[in-house]
């Protein structure tokens, strides 16, 4: 598929770095002029698929988040989440809503919410392998 642009980030699964990756696509989703409720939209989404890279992923241990960014055609932003963790043992009970494997502070609501704010949402996993999450959001074009 033809792009206009591209980032890719790579960090180690620490907390610290989900508001450091939200920031840097949102930044980069900005040259596609977005409204501000796209922008939260966008953000939200990738704190989600971010926060679940690091607190499932790799339970015990530090491991690698991968984001990769492009600028499609018709003015859409694709973005893919990729973790090389323990992966996602059923991956359509993991998307239902309140599904958590986190424990009691976790809501189970992150794939919900990423569904929600994207025009497109697709998850795969393999265990032992890690887990991808590939979001697209068409933006609408300011005049």
């Amino acid at each position: 598929m033809k792009f206009d642009n591209y980032m890719v980030l790579q960090f180690p699964s620490k907390s610290c770095n989900e508001a450091f990756a939200r920031s840097a696509v949102a930044c980069f989703a900005a040259q596609l002029d977005p409204t501000m409720e796209e922008l939260g939209d966008i953000r939200t989404a990738v704190s989600e698929a971010v926060t679940n890279a690091i607190v499932h992923a790799y339970p015990d241990e530090l491991g690698t988040v991968t984001v990769r960014c492009r600028i499609l055609k018709d003015n859409v932003l694709d973005i893919v989440v990729k973790d090389k963790g323990i992966g996602i043992s059923d991956v359509e009970q993991a998307k239902r809503p309140m599904f958590t494997t986190g424990g009691a502070d976790r809501s189970g609501m992150g794939f919900t919410i990423m569904e929600s704010f994207m025009t497109a949402f697709e998850l795969s996993s393999e265990l032992g392998k890690g887990t991808t999450v590939h979001m697209r959001r068409k933006l609408s074009r300011r005049q």
